[in-house]
């Protein structure tokens, strides 16, 4: 039997969020719901305008691993910190969740990533992202004994952002289908999906990526098209599975020819919808790993998802594994 679930890769960030006003997005010329990747001088000026803030592990893929060992999965993570604080918080975080992460620190420079989380009134989460260490990982992190002992790798699109972690991609998908295993990522955000459509097509149709998680606008941006049911035609053709988030209206998830709708659970109130995909993804990955029905799958996803947006921070602090019991899922 293979040693892990799911192994996910990403920029490894902790997160710095806090509460503003679609004013503040305004004036400092912040696009309200994308990752908006900034460099240190502007950091540090974001930091300096922030009200209070609470800091949380954070990073796309980094938020999958952690649901994932929440729901009982087993979970391994590649992501590149560096030796100071923040550091520290992050392997400490991933580490306490159960997940096996193994990726060395090198130095202090340049540190550990960290983004900056503006959470309006609405719940929308707009993220600037200084990747700081992220830059470092390249092939040499890819763990090939842990790739190998994943039913699924699992890395997220933002990836592509800095340069050699696509060489680290690669070769980790050829390891993980050297070995029978499946690989999988998400789209992300729909600026990164315009920044790289032609490379996350080829991924897709190439073979590379078999599973492909996506929302409905990074889905619409990637066919560059505004019909939603062209668009999800397009990706049940391009890749092996395909799982989008529709936000309240829950999920689509096609294989082929075959269709599942899912139903949204329902939330006592929209708090902040930081770490939604992530959780989405982990639920799904869980079920799929446990060889659970489409359905089924698509049902742990939108739990997860529905826990999240009802706190500050992108990671769960209820039990997933108690929350689907209730919900009778597991």
């Amino acid at each position: 039997m293979p040693k892990f679930d799911v192994l996910t890769i990403g920029n490894a960030i902790v997160d710095i969020l806090a509460r503003c006003e679609d004013s503040f997005l305004e004036d400092n010329a912040i696009i309200k719901g994308a990752m908006n990747l900034i460099d240190a001088e502007r950091a540090e000026f974001l930091y300096s305008k922030m009200g209070p803030a609470v800091e949380a592990s954070g990073g796309s893929a980094g938020n999958t691993a952690a649901g994932i060992a929440g729901f009982g999965g087993k979970a391994a993570y590649f992501g590149k910190v560096a030796e100071d604080q923040l550091g520290q918080i992050f392997q400490h975080d991933i580490r306490a969740q159960g997940v096996h992460y193994q990726t060395k620190p090198d130095g202090l420079h340049p540190p550990t990533a960290r983004s900056m989380i503006f959470v309006t009134p609405d719940g929308e989460r707009s993220m600037n992202t200084y990747l700081g260490a992220c830059v470092e990982l390249g092939p040499e992190h890819v763990e090939e004994e842990v790739v190998a002992e994943a039913k699924v790798t699992y890395f997220e699109g933002y990836l592509w952002d800095p340069p050699r972690a696509k060489d680290a991609i690669r070769e980790a998908a050829r390891i993980a289908h050297a070995h029978g295993r499946e690989v999988s990522m998400t789209l992300s955000d729909p600026f990164c999906v315009g920044r790289y459509r032609s490379e996350f097509l080829d991924l897709m149709t190439s073979g590379t990526v078999d599973i492909v998680f996506a929302n409905k606008h990074e889905l619409l941006s990637l066919y560059e098209t505004e019909d939603f049911e062209l668009a999800l035609g397009k990706i049940a053709a391009d890749c092996k599975l395909a799982a989008v988030t529709l936000s309240e209206e829950g999920a689509v998830i096609v294989r082929g020819s075959e269709r599942v709708n899912i139903d949204a659970y329902a939330i006592d109130e929209l708090v902040d919808t930081t770490g939604a995909g992530d959780l989405f993804a982990s639920g799904f990955l869980y079920g799929y790993t446990q060889g659970r029905s489409l359905e089924d799958c698509g049902k742990l996803g939108c739990l997860a998802a529905a826990e999240v947006i009802q706190q500050i921070g992108p990671r769960p602090l209820v039990s997933l594994k108690q929350a689907a019991a209730e919900a009778g899922l597991i």
